[in-house]
């Protein structure tokens, strides 16, 4: 056997770090971590605070089942909208209900179960609360036992919502001191910032909303993601893909060294005058040591009046020397930011990138592309 053909059999044999590898895009080991932990914590503590207030009796659990399926859930996959705070209380509460009404009136139990799940998944549907551990809520008040058929209609509020409420409760502050977003909200839609009826700079070209409808018409799957998130993650990959064929040229490279700054003293109207004299649209205010604090530009000076500069500067956007230029793509397109300042660690002001510049370099590399390119052929 070749050497070639023996690497190719040792590399389709699964290692035992491939068995490990995250199955999730996104997902890492420190990720995977957390969700462990947060599991442990809120399931224990919802156990824990259900059996406190209401006794740990025989008469009917303190937590149910499907709560391991919703922790999964809320977890492992905090920005999944199968794991937002509705899905999880109103989805668990609506489908236990939906699984006591199907005992209630079927007689049959091999048809109630069927009955309860699709009663379950249809009313998770209308009120938009789909969440899978629903099904095992509808199934647990159809198979429960005694002390689950003796509560009756009870059951979906306790122990199925309070169980949830606790969980919810619990992974909000869980999510919140591990600095990880939840609930998680959608990236709002561009919107033209100039108030007019076009549409926003980076939605003009490339693809657009409709395009991803139709996309997902024909792949006929339904994406456990939100459109918004989509919509977000696909022109992150524009711009990712971008940067690797183009990402040759460096802000150093093409920004003005000169910067005109104003320090945090300064007073409004000096700030006025050099944003008209130098005809530049963002003015970078710096501390003492030349460090950057924010940015000024007419808007903000109009706006405000005469405070002071602390008072009416705006956060500025900032990159390092050796980013790559297209990289800035994104902020100098957004409607809002007309300059980036270049910084080092301290954020010392290096130097500025202007929408003037990244037009300047694009017109440049879309000409050396084109003159790159092989001419025709002659016959």
């Amino acid at each position: 056997m070749s050497k070639t053909a023996n690497a190719e059999r040792q590399a389709d044999k699964p290692s035992g770090f491939r068995l490990f590898r995250p199955i999730l895009a996104g997902a890492t080991l420190r990720e995977r971590m957390v969700a462990c932990l947060g599991a442990l914590v809120g399931i224990t503590l919802t156990g824990l605070i259900c059996g406190f207030v209401f006794g740990q009796g025989p008469d009917i659990p303190l937590i149910v089942a499907p709560m391991g399926a919703s922790a999964v859930l809320l977890f492992a996959v905090p920005a999944s909208p199968l794991a937002q705070p509705w899905s999880i209380i109103g989805g668990n509460t609506i489908s236990a209900f939906m699984g006591v009404l199907a005992a209630r009136f079927i007689p049959d139990p091999v048809v109630a179960i069927g009955v309860g799940v699709s009663l379950a998944i249809a009313a998770m549907s209308l009120t938009r609360s789909l969440h899978p551990p629903g099904g095992a809520a509808a199934l647990t008040a159809l198979i429960g036992g005694p002390a689950v058929t003796s509560a009756g209609f009870l059951f979906p509020l306790f122990p199925v919502c309070v169980n949830s409420v606790i969980l919810v409760a619990l992974g909000i502050a869980f999510h919140k001191i591990s600095r990880r977003n939840y609930p998680h909200v959608p990236v709002a839609t561009p919107v033209n910032t100039h108030g007019t009826a076009d549409l926003p700079a980076p939605l003009r070209v490339g693809f657009r909303q409709e395009d991803v409808d139709a996309a997902l018409v024909e792949l006929h799957e339904t994406l456990d993601i939100d459109r918004a998130d989509l919509d977000r993650l696909l022109r992150q990959v524009e711009l990712h893909a971008l940067v690797r064929t183009q990402g040759d040229l460096t802000c150093a490279e093409i920004m003005s060294r000169d910067v005109v700054t104003i320090a945090l003293n300064g007073s409004a109207e000096r700030a006025r005058e050099l944003l008209i004299a130098r005809n530049i649209r963002t003015l970078p205010v710096v501390d003492g040591a030349g460090r950057l604090l924010g940015t000024l530009g007419l808007r903000e000076l109009t706006l405000h009046g005469e405070q002071g500069i602390a008072q009416v500067m705006s956060e500025a956007q900032t990159t390092g020397p050796d980013e790559p230029v297209v990289a800035l793509a994104s902020s100098l397109t957004d409607g809002r930011t007309h300059a980036v300042v270049v910084v080092d660690g301290e954020r010392r002001v290096l130097g500025i990138i202007t929408q003037t510049d990244l037009l300047a370099t694009l017109t440049r590399l879309l000409s050396a592309k084109s003159l790159a390119l092989p001419g025709p052929v002659a016959a």
